[in-house]
Parts: C-alpha cells; structure tokens; sequence
C-alpha cells in the first residue's frame, strides 16, 4: 500500500466534499448516499497498488492450482 496515494486521496475527497456540499445539501438522501458511497469507493481503491496486480487469470489460477493434481487423473 503507497501511503501518500491513500493520504493524498483522503485529501482531495475532503476538498470534494467542501466544495460540493452546498450542492449536494440540496438534492434527497438517494443522491447523498451515491454520492459519499462514490468518494468512499475511490477512496478504498486507492489502498490498492491496482497498475501492478495480477488480473482476473492470475487470481483463478492461484485459487485453483491446489486442485491441479486431481485434474490431471
């Protein structure tokens, strides 16, 4: 995990969120909820080195290689 990414994200989020807020004040509690859940989903993903890992293959592969051996009988 980079730190500065999550630390830079956390920043830029709370500056979103001043800046919107009068906007976002206005509009019902759906748009609200979408809107901080949005921030919250970016903000989480930023924990993740997401250029360097593994795609969808790699994942199965390490899932399913304790199984190999069955397979191959």
């Amino acid at each position: 995990m980079r730190w500065e990414a999550f630390g830079g994200t956390a920043v830029i989020i709370v500056v979103i969120i001043l800046f919107q807020w009068p906007k976002v004040k206005q509009n019902p509690a759906k748009d609200k909820i979408a809107f901080f859940m949005l921030l919250v989903i970016g903000w989480g993903l930023s924990m993740f080195d997401l250029p360097h890992m593994g795609g969808p293959l790699t994942w199965i592969e390490a899932l399913l290689k304790p199984f190999a051996r069955f397979m191959e009988t």
